[in-house]
Formats: C-alpha cells, sequence, structure tokens
C-alpha cells in the first residue's frame, strides 16, 4: 500500500497535467495565465494563486492556472496579477474568496486521493487523446 505522501505525489502529477492541458491547443501550447507567454504546456507549469501548502485549494481548479517558470518560480506565482486575471475571468472576488477557502482545515484519507488520482487521470489521458498529444 501506498503511503499518503506517494499518493499525494501523484495526484499532484495528474493535476498538474490536467491544469496545463484543459486549454491546451491540438499542438500542445498554452498560455501563461499572468504574463501570457505562450510554450508547449510540457514546459509550463501549474501556477497556484494560493501557495500549495494549503491543501484546501491545493488541487482546486479555480485556484490553479498554467505558468510559465519565470512568473511561477523566479516571480513568486505573480500573485497579483494572478489575483486580477481571477477576478476579471470568474468574477469580482474570486480571488478574496479563493483567499478565505484557503485557510480551511482539511483532511484528505487515502481513499480521497486514490479517487482524485483516478479522476484526473482519466481526463488527462482523454484530453491527449482529443488533442493528439502523446
Amino acid at each position: 500500500m501506498k503511503p499518503i505522501s506517494k499518493l499525494k505525489k501523484e495526484l499532484d502529477k495528474w493535476f498538474s497535467l490536467y491544469i496545463r492541458l484543459r486549454f491546451a491547443t491540438d499542438e500542445g501550447l498554452a498560455q501563461c495565465y499572468t504574463c501570457g507567454k505562450v510554450d508547449h504546456y510540457k514546459r509550463l507549469q501549474c501556477g497556484h494563486f494560493m501557495s500549495r501548502r494549503f491543501h484546501s485549494t491545493r488541487w482546486s481548479e479555480l485556484n490553479c492556472q498554467v505558468q510559465c517558470v519565470k512568473c511561477n518560480m523566479y516571480g513568486q506565482g505573480e500573485q497579483f496579477k494572478f489575483g486580477i486575471n481571477l477576478d476579471a475571468n470568474y468574477g469580482e472576488g474570486t480571488a478574496e474568496e479563493l483567499q478565505y477557502e484557503a485557510r480551511k482545515i482539511v483532511k484528505y484519507t487515502r481513499v480521497d486521493y486514490v479517487e482524485q488520482i483516478g479522476y484526473y487521470k482519466s481526463i488527462v489521458e482523454n484530453l491527449k487523446k482529443d488533442k493528439g498529444l502523446e
């Protein structure tokens, strides 16, 4: 039986692939949410508005968007721009709501991880097939 730490890492992998693929073109190109740079999804990252350390929003599809390495790593996620874009795309107050959500305490069980891994793995495989990507 896999330890929770391994399950968490596996969920991170499939969730990140989903975030990077969901708006990618059939050529595999996606756009950085904060600076607009276009690159192949394999060279981009899953950026988090609220840090990954907050489990309540770590795997939130709203909290996570495609980011280039420059914005995500060297720009500490460009949180201010990220928040402005969230409010513009999903409605005023979205960023504030995510800040509130992030502070909630959640406890994931082994079953939760296994179910989420299966869910995102399936979506990723379907997206890759639909877009003709490997």
